[in-house]
């Protein structure tokens, strides 16, 4: 296990012992929305409805260079959006729950059509209803800003925020555990 994670996050690894073990053997990210792929701010309008929301482009980049190699992406969210559904769409993913009162139950479901095992994904959320479903995760991330009990029990808490590259980190962390962040590296400059 390298000392630190490499020149584009300094977070070191050595805080996170489990961390680097386990993204190796990752093969589905499943992100929460609000607070993970977005700041965790909701926008309402003057009609009374979300008006707004507002996601990054490094991390749909990662979660792009996961798909590249093989390592799909899933929303499991509470809230229902159709910026989110929007969003998931630009970037390719296709496992989106959206209105999920039982996240564990739409995991499961999730696993199931990918003939997947729990401890073959990780799973990034930040507050109080994505605890079951993490507890269930071969990886569990928080970003910078989660709840403390989210960190608590995660293996890797990012130095990044929700909507602010914090998935990006995590998937560049499952792309370095599993070798194959250098070769999209030589892609990208060649």
């Amino acid at each position: 296990m390298p000392t630190a994670f490499g020149t584009h996050n300094t977070n070191p690894l050595s805080q996170f012992p489990q961390a680097w073990d386990r993204a190796s053997k990752i093969k589905l990210l499943v992100l929460d929305v609000d607070g993970v792929m977005t700041n965790g701010q909701v926008w309402i309008g003057a009609d009374g409805k979300e008006s707004l929301k507002a996601f990054d482009i490094q991390d749909g980049l990662g979660i792009k260079h996961l798909s590249q190699c093989d390592i799909p992406t899933a929303v499991i969210t509470g809230r229902s959006s159709k910026m989110v559904l929007a969003r998931c769409e630009e970037l390719g993913i296709t496992h989106v729950h959206m209105g999920v009162n039982n996240k564990v139950q739409a995991l499961n479901e999730v696993l199931k059509k990918m003939n997947l095992r729990h401890e073959d994904c990780a799973v990034m959320g930040d507050d109080w209803p994505d605890l079951a479903m993490m507890a269930k995760a071969g990886l569990k991330v928080s970003p910078a800003q989660g709840h403390q009990a989210v960190k608590d029990v995660a293996h890797y808490v990012c130095s990044m925020k929700g909507g602010n590259g914090a998935i990006r980190e995590v998937s560049d962390l499952i792309l370095k555990a599993q070798n194959r962040y250098e070769e999209l590296l030589r892609q990208a400059l060649s």
